[in-house]
């Protein structure tokens, strides 16, 4: 057949050439892998260097040090509808950026290692030596000044971890403060593990689930290493504790957030409304819960279907929406969550994020490999409704459930990226109309979806060739 002539094409549909439309993004055509190297150089903008110098906007004349990681490029003045500054490195978000730079596989100098990781160290170590009052301390000026802010004791476990990963790309410098850093960590850890913390959230002071599980793989993975990194006395007694420990927040149904102290398992320390908490997925991907954990999978269950089930008060309807695309659904942290960047303009009922999407997806794509490398499928009465969630309603083949945990995890992928703005991640998206919300460009976003598809691939996302970018 050949192509009709522009006058009858025109005829047929007069006013096409006349429709205007905005771009859109493929979500369904981009290959996630792909993608993800894009999504490294959209991260990589919030790491700063010694070429790379930002100003921070509510101070004019501070600048940054090399290896800030800032939060996100967004403060009052600039984002309208956003009442908070995001323009600070906190902790606990530097360390899971890091580990995404070291699984990037940018490009080394000969004995020196990594610049952008030296950088890193060297940062992490000047806020760790200002930090007021205590190592915990979470959130730092972009030059590396002690910021007033809360105490919280997952940021130390985790930088610990990012700097054990990182230690063979240091360069010697980087690794004798990466050591000293370490050992400071680990000497505030074994004194605070037992205690109360400020959680991930920064709402609630307790015994948090999150908190627990990043120390018990900071203590592992110590405990594990092969580059010299003393084991403290008092590690193995940690271990055993904190194993035990995170099975008090078990109450039968799923794994609660934060407890009382002092108060018996099972006991919350904060509403009803604040569980099931998107943290506990997290404390699987950034920490020591198994992807097996049918307790773990149980909760995660109840975490989609508040967001994604008809009928349910805090369904998004968004995810409505999304189902008809194929795509979805969007998660965000918690039941009741009225935080958007706008902290004097509260929205009821909250909005999704990208980082928990991100990360539910990372948990369906981890347990898919797992259960294609041990042909074992986690499938108990607490975990039925998990896997019914994904379409694996009976007795299956390990691979037809590892493909359909895959197909899952895509599914939320894509709503992530039909969402975006331009393949830009803001944090949250409105859980009505699909839009980017709150502040923009969050590093952590960028992270959880680079974990994500390198869950998904089973190996590192290699870096663009960045030698001359850098």
């Amino acid at each position: 057949m050949t192509n009709p002539t522009p006058a009858r094409a025109m005829a047929a549909a007069p006013t096409a050439a006349l429709d205007r439309h905005e771009p859109k993004t493929a979500y369904q055509q981009t290959e996630l892998t792909s993608l993800s190297r894009y999504m490294l150089l959209m991260m990589l903008r919030n790491v700063t260097s010694d070429g790379y110098v930002i100003e921070d906007p509510a101070q004019p004349g501070r600048y940054s040090l090399p290896g800030c990681v800032i939060a996100a490029p967004s403060y009052p003045a600039n984002t309208p509808g956003v009442d908070q500054n995001y323009i600070f490195n906190w902790v606990r978000d530097g360390a899971i950026t890091a580990l995404e730079i070291i699984e990037a596989g940018l490009p080394a100098t000969p004995g020196d290692g990594v610049q952008t990781l030296n950088d890193y160290v060297a940062f992490a170590q000047t806020c760790q030596n200002n930090a007021t009052p205590t190592p915990a301390h979470a959130c730092f000026t972009i030059d590396g000044q002690s910021r007033p802010w809360t105490e919280q004791a997952d940021g130390p476990a985790i930088q610990t971890v990012a700097l054990l990963r990182a230690y063979d790309q240091l360069g010697p410098s980087a690794q004798a403060a990466a050591a000293q850093v370490i050992s400071k960590n680990l000497d505030y850890l074994l004194g605070a593990y037992q205690n109360p913390t400020t959680n991930l959230w920064e709402e609630h002071s307790g015994l948090s689930f999150f908190a627990r599980s990043v120390q018990l793989r900071c203590f592992r993975d110590v405990t594990a290493n092969t580059i010299g990194i003393p084991v403290p006395q008092g590690v193995a007694a940690a271990i055993d504790w904190l194993e035990n420990a995170l099975q008090d927040h078990w109450n039968g149904q799923y794994y609660m957030t934060m407890l009382q102290p002092g108060a018996g398992p099972g006991v919350s320390a904060v509403p009803e409304a604040y569980d099931p908490n998107i943290d506990i997925i997290c404390a699987s991907v950034y920490g020591a819960i198994p992807c097996t954990d049918t307790k773990l999978l149980a909760t995660a269950a109840k975490l989609r279907g508040q967001w994604e089930d008809d009928g349910s008060q805090w369904q998004y309807p968004i995810n409505v929406a999304d189902r008809a695309r194929g795509v979805g659904p969007l998660l965000g942290r918690y039941p009741g969550d009225n935080y958007d960047g706008d902290v004097s303009n509260p929205v009821v009922g909250g909005h999704p994020w990208a980082l928990c999407t991100c990360n539910l997806a990372e948990l369906y794509y981890r347990l898919a490999a797992e259960i294609e490398s041990t042909q074992a499928v986690p499938l108990d009465a607490l975990s039925q409704p998990f896997f019914a969630q994904v379409g694996i309603t009976g007795p299956a083949a390990p691979a037809d459930v590892a493909d359909a945990l895959r197909n899952a995890g895509d599914a939320m992928l894509r709503a992530v990226v039909l969402h975006s703005d331009h393949y830009e991640l803001s944090e949250q998206f409105d859980g009505t109309t699909g839009y980017e919300k709150s502040v923009r460009n969050l590093t952590w976003s960028y992270a959880s979806f680079l974990s994500a598809v390198r869950a998904r691939a089973l190996e590192p996302v290699a870096a663009p060739q960045l030698e001359n970018a850098l």
